[in-house]
């Protein structure tokens, strides 16, 4: 198989935005896989499943989806729970904690732009959990 070069998420993000958005320094991007980049439930169909908008693809975190994915179910902590439950190894492997960092870090930027209010409150107490630190004012 022939690698991708598109990238969806790169790390020059990472460096701008990590002490911005979570209060933390930048996390280094170790892992990589090929990825769909703007995974929610709006993306996805019932049965059968369809990941639908592919536009963000490409090269992301090992654990940068599922952890997209977790931080959009937060309004709803049994979607949640159970997102995460799916999910078990890969967002409690090294890796896998870093893609979920940036994911949140990701929603953490759009929440401060002005989209998707109903995620704010729940999305900082995610983010305080993951990194002991209080999310910075924006």
């Amino acid at each position: 198989m022939r690698p991708v070069s598109r990238v969806a998420v790169r790390q020059g993000w990472v460096d701008k935005s990590q002490t911005r958005f979570l209060g933390i320094p930048a996390v280094q991007i170790a892992a990589t896989h090929t990825g769909h980049g703007a995974l929610h439930w709006a993306n996805l169909t019932g049965q059968p499943l369809v990941i639908l908008d592919w536009e963000a693809w490409g090269r992301m975190p090992v654990g940068f989806g599922i952890g997209l994915l977790h931080a959009y179910s937060l309004t709803c902590p049994a979607t949640a729970q159970r997102s995460q439950a799916e999910f078990d190894s890969t967002p409690n492997s090294p890796a896998g904690r870093v893609g979920e960092l940036i994911a949140v870090g990701r929603l953490l930027q759009v929440v401060h732009r002005g989209g998707h209010p109903e995620l704010a409150l729940p999305l900082e107490r995610h983010a305080q959990h993951l990194t002991g630190v209080p999310v910075p004012a924006p």
